[in-house]
């Protein structure tokens, strides 16, 4: 009677695909490995065989801890999303060290996301790809939206509902969907072709202006 491989059983332990169950367990290797092919050759390449071939395990390791393909991705997403928030946070504490206004927050934050969109091109790509990363179970929107609730803030503190008729959310949408299209548009070279230019920070600042109106000089 012949009897199964380790491939047919994907839980059955085989050689190098041990898990010690600390920071340098199988897990972490594969969401490891994720990281580095998805910065090195976009998200197009993470599927599941090349990311246990780069992690030296077999094709079928990767099933003991992310039962999906999504699973995977979304764990590989959530370590983009926490550095992301990582950059956010940091330009906060800069905004705190200085007593900026709101507005200067916001220009801020544009900034480190655009910074970011350019800096890990693959990245960036995976994270904000929802059709391939519906996966509940890992907090990847845990991770994802309190980024989207910090820029809803603050554009309720400059463009109260009360006063443009607009909810916040829909506006730090709209506002969102402009950046998210510059970073695209950047990179692509589309935005250069267009307008003769890419400056960042002169898009920033008409973008702001168009969605949360011009500079307040106090501030």
């Amino acid at each position: 009677m012949s009897h199964p491989s380790p491939q047919d059983h994907p839980d059955a332990p085989v050689d190098g695909d041990g898990d010690d169950g600390g920071r340098g367990g199988l897990r972490e290797l594969l969401v490891r490995t994720g990281v580095a092919l998805v910065d090195a050759e976009g998200a197009q390449a993470l599927t599941l065989r090349e990311i246990a071939r780069r992690a030296g395990v077999s094709h079928g390791a990767p099933r003991r801890w992310f039962p999906t393909h999504l699973d995977l991705l979304s764990a590989i997403a959530r370590e983009g999303f926490a550095e992301l928030a990582a950059r956010i946070a940091e330009a906060e504490r800069e905004a705190d060290r200085t007593d900026a206004g709101p507005r200067a927050r916001a220009e801020l934050l544009a900034r480190r996301y655009l910074a970011y969109a350019a800096e890990r091109r693959g990245m960036y790509e995976l994270m904000f790809r929802h059709d391939l990363l519906e996966s509940g179970r890992l907090g990847l929107r845990e991770t994802s939206l309190p980024l989207f609730a910090r820029l809803t803030a603050l554009v309720a503190e400059l463009r109260p509902a009360a006063v443009t008729g607009v909810d916040p959310v829909t506006a730090a949408g709209a506002l969102w969907a402009n950046l998210h299209g510059l970073a695209q548009l950047r990179h692509w070279g589309s935005l250069a072709l267009a307008t003769g230019s890419d400056d960042p920070e002169t898009l920033v600042r008409a973008t702001l202006d168009a969605h949360l109106g011009p500079t307040d000089p106090a501030r």
